[in-house]
Order: C-alpha cells, then structure tokens, then sequence
C-alpha cells in the first residue's frame, strides 16, 4: 500500500510525531531517546520563542496507518536576513529504510519551501544552535549524545540519492584525560592567570551560577556570530534556557574564568553524560527517569563537553589552557576515564587544536546537507 503524508495540525499528531523515533531505534545501543517533554517544548508554537522569527511545519508519512516516517521545515527568518540566504531548514527527520518514503518526504519539504519563496533547503538543524543538528555519516556504531542526532546509515545514502550533497561537517573526539594535568598546561594556566590578572570562579552551587548565566548567554551570542548557521538567541530564548537548563548544571563542571573587573573572560561547559540514563528512562522523566538522571550527575566516569567560549579580546592569549587546567583538576577528582567533545565544525582548527595534549580519537563525523531548488521542481 502507498505511503501517505500527513501535516502534524493537533498536539495529538505532534505526539505521534515525536514518539515516531521509538519505534525505529527500539533496542539500538547507540541512540539517546529525548526527553519528550523537551522535545514538545521545542516544537510547540505557544511555548518555544524562537517562533517569534520562524516559521515551522511538520509531517507525518504513514502507510497502512502506521507511522513511517517524518520530518520538519523550518524558516528562521534572522537567520536569512544576517547570512543573506533564502532558505528553508530540514530537521526532526527520521523513516524507516523505503526510498518512496523518503521521497516523499523530501517533496513535501522541497514544496513547501519553494511555495514559500525559498531558493535551497538544508539540513538537519534545528530552530538554534541549541538544538541538535548534523546527520551522522560516520561512527554509527559509537555511544549518542544528548546533544546529537544519531541515525541510521541508511539516511545519508536516501539524501544523496535525492540530490542532496554536503554543505559542511562536523567532527567528534572521544579523548582519554590524562591521570597527570601536563606541566605544560600547568605552567601556561599559571603564567596566563598572572599575566592578565584573571581568577576562577569558584562557587558549590547552581543558583550561585545564575547571576551570570544572561553574561555567558551574551558571550556565546558574540563568539558564536559566523559560525556556520549561527543566529544571535534573543532575549526570550536566553530567558528559556537558562530556565531550562540551569537548574541542571553541576557548577563544578562550569569553569568560568573571570577577569580584574569580575566580568566573565571565559568560559566551558561541560557535563556527566547522561547517554545511559537517557536510554533507561525512555524517554520520560517520571516515574524513574528523574532518579537514573540523578544518579548519573553523581557517579559517572564519562563527561560530555558541550560549550565553550572566549571573549573575543581574550583570544589567542592561553585562555583555553586556565580551561582545560580547571576540567583536567575535576576529571582526576571523579575519576573521570573518557570525555566526549560533542560536535565542531571541522574548519574550526583552533577548537580541534585544543584536543593535542588529550590521548583520543575522531570516532564520529556529522554532515549538513543542501539542495538548491532554483530551477527545479518537485519530484524531479
């Protein structure tokens, strides 16, 4: 029977929609379930702010009323107006191994964005850089992260056959610290410290963070501008995140580096990686997610790295060096054995740089892909 495609219009079928990945990861290894409630919050209208400059839609493909596939257009209407692009993004894009269905899919995308004066689609990327984004070409047999997409690899052979072709990669590095901070990177965090008068902030709790989550907010905002896809969060989403995501943080985790005025010079965060307590909990929160997310934030020997920056006048003076001085400290506290550096733009030689003094590998890689639809039509 003929697969049909269904435009998600209720909470219902937006729950249909969001379960649908269950179903074909059911006993993977590799995949990290969402949260479902984080993922309703990011794709409801009435509750995600970054739909007052976007614009979305969803769809469903099912064949004898099951669900078989989906997908999401987005248009970020700043991110084309900062890049000068007319483009629509792909995301939430998963279907089981059926080239009509993936097919489909695609049309109905591809369609929607021309109907709506787009020139090319591209993706998987989500509303922000906060969202996950990056189809897995490489490492499908490696561990997921909270922060990544995984899928199967069958989804980069059904893209390419359908035209579409890379825009840009991301690597990832699992490293091994080492059980001794190098006297190299003991000296520079000194020698960097004393140079330009700077300090780290040294608090035990997450609402003593707080005060200064709208200045690391804004720091990303300023770092982050020309990284591919980039788009400044506004006021209301930094609101949202810190709301989010706050309350979790182990500030220990956090090394902030602050200069002579107490204003954030730098900063990292990282993470117990929540990869098997997310598979455990299935998606949900209560009754038991909550309590195998607590256990994994208390005993872990895996850290996942999931932001960083430096204030642009900082840069290029050692900085990295007083972070990873901070982390290397904590990982021989918790015993920590592996660290999992979440995705970097392969271009980006001055994060990947940083990685030298760790033993390690790049086990995964991640493409965004693109398709131009001037002068083409649907279905061709």
């Amino acid at each position: 029977m003929s697969a049909v495609i269904e435009e998600v219009r209720s909470n219902h079928d937006l729950k249909r929609f969001i379960k649908f990945p269950f179903s074909i990861y059911k006993g993977n290894r590799y995949w990290i379930p969402p949260l479902l409630f984080d993922e309703m919050n990011t794709l409801r209208k009435d509750r995600n702010p970054a739909f007052e400059h976007c614009e979305a839609k969803y769809w469903l493909a099912s064949r004898d009323r099951k669900p078989v596939g989906r997908i999401a257009g987005i248009i970020n209407r700043r991110f084309n107006d900062l890049w000068g692009k007319k483009y629509a993004r792909i995301g939430w894009v998963d279907f089981i191994d059926d080239e009509e269905i993936s097919r489909l899919l695609f049309q109905e995308i591809e369609g929607w964005a021309r109907d709506r004066g787009m020139e090319a689609v591209h993706g998987p990327l989500g509303f922000t850089d906060m969202d996950r984004e990056g189809m897995l070409i490489e490492g499908f047999e490696e561990l997921g992260t909270i922060a990544t997409i995984y899928n199967h690899p069958y989804y980069p052979v059904h893209l390419e056959k359908l035209g579409y072709q890379k825009d840009v990669d991301w690597v990832e590095y699992e490293m091994v610290p080492p059980k001794e901070i190098p006297e190299k990177v003991k000296r520079l965090a000194r020698v960097v410290a004393d140079r330009y008068q700077l300090k780290t902030l040294k608090v035990k709790r997450a609402k003593e963070l707080l005060p200064y989550a709208k200045e690391i907010f804004g720091l990303i905002n300023t770092t982050y501008t020309g990284l591919y896809g980039f788009v400044p969060l506004t006021e209301r989403q930094v609101e949202m995140y810190v709301k989010q995501y706050f309350g979790f943080i182990r500030p220990e985790f956090v090394p902030v580096v602050l200069d002579c005025e107490g204003k954030i010079a730098a900063f990292g965060i990282t993470m117990p990686s929540m990869s098997h307590a997310l598979q455990k909990a299935h998606g949900r929160l209560f009754p038991f997610g909550f309590a195998h997310l607590l256990k994994a934030m208390k005993k872990n020997d895996r850290v996942d790295l999931y932001l960083t920056a430096i204030r642009p006048d900082m840069q290029d003076k050692g900085l990295n060096a007083i972070l990873m001085y901070e982390m290397n400290v904590l990982y021989t506290k918790r015993n920590v054995t592996r660290v999992e550096s979440n995705p970097e733009l392969e271009s980006n030689t001055k994060v990947r740089a940083q990685w030298r003094f760790y033993e390690g590998r790049q086990h995964k890689r991640r493409r965004c892909y693109f398709k131009s639809l001037v002068g083409t039509a649907t279905g061709d």
